[in-house]
């Protein structure tokens, strides 16, 4: 099913979005705003920027439409700025100085359209001594702090994927940080730019975390607090069968429930003693290893113990409390995550599969009313 821009669906319905092609955080921004039911028209560049993947499973692709533009061809620059012009939102991942450069920077784009929200996607920001420099995610969430937060104090921090930096650090930031000034823009008439850097977002993540350490109820090292994996009822654990339960029994009710599930009521200790937390986790690790995943998972099916088994990728779709919300979806062959958050009058969907580089060129050159955008293709 093809996307249209005329379509109500979801709450930003009628807001129009230029994305200009990128990798990682940029696209998962936009595609967000398109879940949202915001028009989104990608501007791919010729031979494509995507992953190295076939485009046709890039679902961060996905409830958008693609024009391709040549940014170096003569009036490439004209043609993104007659679509600028036309959006409420522009969103780009370029390194600092790099749109300026193409001719599609802030200033050009506001010279045509002053209400427009040019949102910048990047890893250091558009300031500072690093914010021309390249790195990826897990060098931006390693100067945060964050990076150094996670895994066992013997070994290397583990990388979270790079869902901490790019997508939490930093498309949601850009996406919270375009509505907001959308929201401004739509009661003042002036449009601005929005600086989203992942280090910048990733950092205000771990504001609780900072709040704690200044109390001195936290401590800067890995596995060591309530949080991180030091805490014997807060972690995982590995079964008979070489997976993993995740135990999160941190209120005293919770964790009374827990003890008793897995049978070694009267083995533990007091819970609040740090002395014997090693203690504790020797025993709950010997625990879980008398039984499978599965069986552990129907021992607590049901309870307040906090414990839930560590599901992969291709096994979390069918878990029977994802299944009934809907959270994951099939669109196209593709099983993804489904759209969220939910609206009670405004409901989202998945309206289109990956957008192909340049295959709506047509419908976008009518819809948002830029002739020239046809300009070399064929009749």
């Amino acid at each position: 099913m093809a996307v249209t821009g005329t379509a109500g669906h979801g709450p930003l319905s009628g807001v129009r979005v230029v994305e200009l092609a990128g990798i990682g955080p940029g696209p998962f921004a936009a595609m967000l705003l398109a879940d949202l039911g915001a028009d989104v028209v990608r501007v791919d560049r010729p031979g494509g920027a995507g992953l190295a993947i076939n485009p046709e499973y890039d679902v961060t692709n996905r409830n958008k439409r693609s024009v391709v533009i040549d940014l170096k061809a003569e009036d490439g620059p004209a043609r993104v700025l007659d679509l600028a012009e036309r959006a409420d939102i522009l969103v780009e991942g370029y390194r600092p100085g790099v749109a300026e450069r193409l001719g599609v920077g802030p200033e050009a784009c506001h010279a045509r359209n002053a209400r427009l929200v040019y949102g910048r996607m990047t890893g250091w920001g558009q300031e500072g001594p690093l914010a021309r420099r390249a790195g990826h995610d897990i060098t931006y969430i390693a100067l945060t702090g964050a990076l150094g937060m996670t895994g066992r104090p013997d070994e290397p921090p583990v990388a979270p994927a790079n869902l901490l930096g790019d997508y939490a650090g930093g498309s949601l930031y850009l996406v919270v940080g375009v509505l907001a000034a959308l929201q401004h823009a739509r009661a003042t008439g002036a449009g601005q730019v929005v600086d989203a850097a992942i280090v910048d977002g990733t950092a205000h993540l771990s504001a609780m975390i900072h709040g704690m350490l200044a109390a001195g109820g936290w401590q800067d090292r890995r596995a060591a607090n309530l949080l991180d994996g030091g805490c014997p009822y807060y972690g995982t654990y590995e079964t008979a069968d070489g997976r993993y339960m995740a135990v999160g029994a941190l209120e005293p009710q919770f964790y009374a429930e827990f003890v008793a599930l897995l049978g070694i009521e009267d083995q533990a200790p007091a819970r609040k003693d740090l002395s014997r937390w090693d203690e504790l986790r020797e025993t709950v690790t010997a625990r879980f290893k008398t039984r499978t995943r599965d069986e552990w998972t129907a021992v607590f099916e049901g309870s307040d113990a906090c414990v839930a088994p560590v599901l992969s990728l291709r096994e979390a779709p069918a878990h029977p409390h994802l299944a009934a919300r809907g959270t994951f979806t099939d669109h196209g062959g593709i099983t993804q995550p489904a759209p969220a958050p939910r609206f009670s009058v405004t409901p989202t969907s998945v309206r289109g599969g990956p957008a192909q580089p340049g295959a709506d060129t047509a419908d976008v050159a009518r819809d948002w009313d830029v002739p020239d955008l046809l300009k070399g293709i064929p009749e």
